[in-house]
């Protein structure tokens, strides 16, 4: 009786055995299968997210939030113009150095970027002029946009498309770069993107060259006291300058007053430039393109919001419709005949538009559309994937995808 006893819990330990490790191979089987689901999810999402320009940043560098040197921060006083850097850390404290020069003539001035431990040289002219609205002649133009704060991918694609030289001399001869809005905010290079754009635009006309600024959303939301994207250090700058933030860019700061005469939108060699678009509706109204950019102007420091009184200005300030704000053209519910009524009123051949994030510069609306805006390096950040910049060149009517290291394909 015994043995058999035995024998039964043999058999029940056996079979309770070999049921546990049918339940650990079945779990490890639905848990194999997980895995492999979600691998295959991620790799979508992370294909699909690519593919769209998105992206993950890590890796912070410190230097970003480096003041000591910073500037130079110039301001309208009366007949003069005061200079101001910063000086100091936050151990050892702040301190402004400033100097005043004379509104008759230029003054040199330097610009130091922490990330490399340089700085660039110009000279600072205060006297500033509203560019004009159209433009003419055989000049190659090179288009970007939306560099948000990147100065160094900003000048290091410049160098590799020989718009610049490495001691960042202007070589582009009588060419147009034409930054389609959208240099400032979401980065730690503000001042040094902005200070570099006025030395390019002086530097390029003894060449017979033209630097054109069209200012996008951001530049506008700046001029309007609207800094809810901007570096967080640039609040700790306007304190050590006894400032508010809003005084930054107002018409009393050089920058401010130099950013209030840029345009909106202009024509090059048949070809429209403009942050956003043009709104179907543009082409109904009797506005000129000189127009836009006069009313545009005039309410750059005021922030639009619908009332409930007519107001014909209203489609040009519009934050869905207005040409700094506009997307249009991404959403589908355009047709061809729409879009091209709007540059037959302006007799353009094509609108080159940022503003809306694509994964690569690409033609849209059998190439009445271009569309430039692409996810550019960061100063001090890294992403995954990692960024790279585009531009565009127009040259003999032929458009090209100009790549960061000085790769040239045809559209």
């Amino acid at each position: 009786m015994i043995p058999v006893l035995r024998s039964r819990r043999r058999n029940l330990t056996e079979n309770h055995t070999n049921e546990k490790g049918k339940i650990m191979n079945h779990i490890l089987h639905n848990l194999k299968h997980f895995m492999i689901t979600t691998s295959i999810l991620l790799m979508g999402l992370v294909g699909f997210a690519v593919s769209i320009g998105a992206d993950v940043h890590y890796n912070d560098n410190r230097l970003m939030y480096k003041l000591d040197q910073s500037g130079p921060f110039a301001f309208y006083n009366d007949n003069q113009l005061d200079i101001n850097y910063l000086r100091g850390n936050r151990t050892d404290g702040f301190s402004v150095d400033k100097q005043s020069a004379s509104l008759s003539k230029t003054t040199p001035v330097k610009v130091y970027f922490p990330l490399e431990d340089n700085h660039f040289e110009f000279q600072l002219n205060p006297t500033i002029k509203e560019p004009k609205t159209h433009y003419n002649d055989q000049g190659a133009i090179l288009a970007i946009s939306d560099i948000e704060s990147g100065y160094k991918a900003f000048r290091d694609f410049l160098i590799a498309n020989s718009v610049i030289n490495q001691g960042l001399e202007w070589t582009f001869g009588n060419g147009h770069l034409v930054l389609v809005g959208d240099f400032t905010d979401r980065g730690y290079s503000t001042n040094q993107v902005l200070w570099f754009i006025y030395k390019l635009e002086q530097e390029a006309m003894p060449h017979g060259g033209t630097v054109h600024y069209i200012l996008g959303n951001h530049e506008i939301k700046n001029l309007q006291g609207n800094y809810q994207k901007a570096g967080k250090k640039y609040l700790q700058v306007a304190a050590m300058l006894g400032k508010q933030e809003v005084e930054m860019f107002d018409n009393n700061a050089f920058l401010g007053r130099w950013l209030h005469s840029k345009n909106s939108v202009e024509l090059i060699n048949g070809y429209l430039f403009v942050h956003g678009g043009i709104h179907p509706d543009l082409a109904k109204a009797d506005w000129s393109l000189t127009d836009i950019n006069q009313i545009v102007r005039k309410n750059y420091r005021k922030a639009y919001f619908p009332t409930p009184e007519k107001n014909k200005d209203a489609l040009l300030l519009s934050l869905t419709k207005g040409p700094s704000w506009y997307r249009g053209y991404f959403d589908k519910s355009l047709s061809q005949a729409e879009v091209e009524s709007g540059l037959d009123k302006f007799g353009a051949k094509a609108v080159v538009v940022g503003h809306t994030p694509q994964g690569n510069i690409n033609t849209q609306y059998q190439g009445k559309v271009i569309a430039i805006d692409v996810n550019h390096p960061k100063d001090y950040r890294d992403t995954f994937p990692s960024r790279h910049s585009e531009g565009l060149l127009i040259e003999n009517n032929q458009y090209f995808r100009l790549l960061e290291d000085g790769t040239k394909e045809m559209l």
